[in-house]
């Protein structure tokens, strides 16, 4: 099986799958407005004739029926949104949209995963139970389109899912794997402070509003370190990207914004470090005889890659494409909205590598200059072929 997956992905991926990527690239879409991006999925599976349905306005959800569809049911996710930047490759296929950019990779997990649709769609009648393909939207905007499409019943009757990402910190040709808690929970910080502004020289007739800010960003910017003060497995990050002060330089303002983000690992830590938060802020403001209101919007939680499902994927990766090629992953303190999947039902979320040094293909998620070596395609369209077959057949 793994020879003839092996070949399916070779002429799959060349025939589909390259071109729909190069397709996807030239045409991104934001978060939630991906309507273009879904008819071409919508438009591609019923030329295979798959069956397919609109879910949330953009996403996309397929099925493909193997022998005693009602056995089992397992998902494959990929997302389909790009992000708000000015892309500044050079290539034939670069955006055609001004600031808007598939730079983290989605077009490559859209176009994989139709890959991924067209063998198993061949190869149907080798396997027993149901397979579930979801083409979600808006995975870079809170809430997430993950949450959109459970609350929709996305997961009804599924008992995993599987997702696979791009990794520029591997090379093409090797995947990664985590056991555990892999990307943390995030969060956003919003604090307003709200004084009497007014001259800088007179002092007793306005607030310190934005000394009170420093202090307060100051002191609950060090609550890292606290929290920190051992090396520890999971680790918390509070770091504010956002101090907004509209005053002069002898104006102080009557109020100071304040962003910034907190990342955690644990639930119990997430809801001790809010309170923290809220408490350090209220002391703070009252020593200045300032007023604060803080407002943090609960983003994604810690995504979970189910120990024992995640090392029999590890385990399926090996077979597939040899034990040298199969690297264990670091923790990652970025976060996913696939983690909502993994909240309700047994998930795992792996990397592809898609670096190649000597091509120059080196550049991280989320920048102007990101591109994967394509080889990484068939890579990733055979692996998650086979992946699933094993797993649909063996949860």
């Amino acid at each position: 099986m793994i020879n003839r997956i092996k070949s399916l992905a070779k002429d799959v991926t060349e025939l589909y799958v390259r071109p729909l990527r190069h397709q996807l690239h030239r045409n991104p879409e934001l978060s939630f407005v991906e309507y273009e991006t879904s008819q071409l999925i919508h438009d591609v599976l019923d030329s295979w004739e798959i069956e397919n349905v609109s879910m949330n306005v953009t996403g996309v959800v397929a099925t493909i029926k193997g022998r005693n569809p009602e056995k089992r049911t397992i998902a494959l996710r990929a997302d389909i949104d790009a992000l708000p930047i000015q892309e500044t490759n050079i290539c034939d296929y670069k955006s055609l949209r001004q600031n808007v950019m598939h730079a983290c990779g989605h077009d490559a997990h859209t176009a994989m995963l139709l890959g991924v649709a067209n063998i198993l769609n061949q190869m149907k009648d080798e396997f027993e139970g149901t397979i579930k393909l979801i083409f979600q939207p808006g995975e870079e905007k809170l809430p997430g389109g993950a949450k959109l499409m459970i609350e929709n019943g996305v997961l009804d009757n599924v008992d995993a899912i599987i997702a696979q990402h791009v990794y520029p910190d591997l090379p093409c040709g090797e995947v990664g794997f985590y056991s555990g808690n892999y990307m943390a929970a995030c969060d956003e910080i919003n604090i307003m402070i709200s004084g009497k502004g007014g001259h800088a020289a007179k002092i007793k007739e306005r607030s310190n509003t934005t000394v009170a800010a420093a202090k307060m960003l100051c002191a609950i910017s060090e609550l890292s370190s606290e929290f920190n003060k051992e090396e520890r497995e999971n680790p918390i990050i509070i770091a504010f990207g956002s101090f907004i002060a509209d005053g002069t330089y002898n104006v102080i303002p009557d109020t100071v914004n304040l962003k910034g983000t907190m990342r955690t690992f644990d639930e119990k830590e997430r809801k001790l470090v809010k309170k923290k938060i809220k408490e350090i802020s209220s002391e703070v403001a009252k020593s200045f005889g300032v007023k604060s209101r803080v407002k943090i919007d609960e983003g994604y939680p810690v995504l979970k890659n189910d120990v024992d499902f995640t090392d029999s994927l590890r385990n399926n990766a090996m077979d597939f494409l040899g034990e040298d090629k199969v690297k264990s992953l670091p923790q990652l303190m970025t976060a996913e909205d696939f983690a909502w999947y993994s909240h309700k039902i047994k998930a795992c979320m792996y990397r592809i590598g898609t670096s190649n040094i000597e091509k120059g293909i080196t550049s991280k998620q989320h920048t102007s200059t990101f591109n994967i070596d394509e080889d990484a395609l068939e890579t990733g369209v055979g692996l998650m072929a086979y992946i699933a077959i094993e797993t649909i057949m063996n949860c």
